[in-house]
């Protein structure tokens, strides 16, 4: 039996525990640092950077929902230089897993990103494909096998660190994408990233946001999230890292049944800060309990 039960190696990577803070929820985790340590989390996923400096979409940026919340934020961030430069080595000094979420609106600013941090010390890429593709009518990456295959393939090229392809719920069949991200040589894949919805203020007869429509999150898409996880883990011989909707240690525990070997809390943060570390002491009881080491769960649930 392990002495740290919740340790889990993903990648080739050590994580002291499977719980990372989703990317565009937690920033670079100086604001929660004043909650605890981000050494107790396993890793973070910090804000998804670009090739150049965003501003993000005007307000109205953020709904709430019925069980969760709407965003259009717009990948506000300082650029890739900046996060170098600025965020990386503070982030480094915390004893954590370090994964940098990339984004982009041509291949070419995906194949700079990751050449970029080829030679930094963050750990891990998480690549976002659901960011639209300005030369193909705006139409996001991650909805098509050809354009989630042809960004895997360009970073994969541009970078010998571990690749981690962010999936898209917005299709018809998760588990080809995942597929043809494990073909263009995808070390891992983490799902689902929000599921796109819409609210309308009735008054003014207006979109509540001024994007229009905006990405769905929270405990409504979290059935949705278990399922995809599932159907991709069962579909690729890569590991899975599941987010959606996880709001508790059960929440946990369930998609890691489904076949996720990490999870990534992400709205639950905004409604109770300390979510990751009660998540975690969760975790460890749960190990206690059944007598066995958190690995073990992943992938056991037993279909009828």
């Amino acid at each position: 039996m392990n002495e740290n039960r919740l340790e889990t190696v993903f990648c080739g990577i050590k994580f002291k525990n499977p719980i990372i803070p989703a990317s565009g929820t937690f920033g670079y985790g100086r604001e929660y640092e004043e909650f605890y340590p981000l050494s107790s989390l396993g890793g973070i996923s910090v804000k998804g950077t670009t090739g150049k400096r965003r501003n993000g979409n005007l307000p109205p940026r953020i709904a709430e929902t019925p069980s969760g919340m709407l965003n259009s934020v717009g990948l506000q961030n300082p650029g890739i230089d900046s996060f170098i430069e600025k965020e990386l080595p503070y982030l480094k000094t915390k004893n954590t897993v370090i994964i940098a979420n990339i984004a982009g609106s041509t291949v070419s600013e995906y194949e700079e990103i990751a050449g970029k941090l080829d030679s930094t010390d963050v750990d891990m890429l998480e690549v976002n494909i659901s960011c639209p593709n300005v030369k193909a009518g705006g139409a996001a990456f991650g909805v098509s096998c050809e354009g989630a295959g042809t960004i895997t393939k360009i970073v994969r090229r541009a970078t010998k660190k571990p690749v981690m392809m962010k999936l898209s719920p917005n299709v018809t069949d998760i588990a080809s994408i995942a597929k043809a991200c494990e073909a263009e040589g995808a070390d891992a894949v983490s799902l689902i990233n929000t599921l796109l919805g819409m609210r309308i203020d009735i008054n003014i007869r207006r979109p509540i946001l001024h994007n229009n429509v905006g990405g769905l999150s929270g405990p409504a898409v979290f059935p949705v999230a278990v399922r995809m996880v599932w159907q991709v883990a069962n579909a690729v011989n890569i590991p899975v890292c599941g987010m959606g909707g996880v709001s508790s240690w059960e929440d946990a525990v369930e998609m890691m049944l489904a076949g996720a070997s990490l999870i990534q809390v992400g709205a639950a943060l905004f409604t109770d800060p300390m979510t990751p570390v009660k998540i975690i002491d969760g975790l460890e009881d749960y190990c206690r309990r059944q007598n066995t080491d958190l690995k073990d769960i992943v992938g056991t649930v037993k279909p009828w």
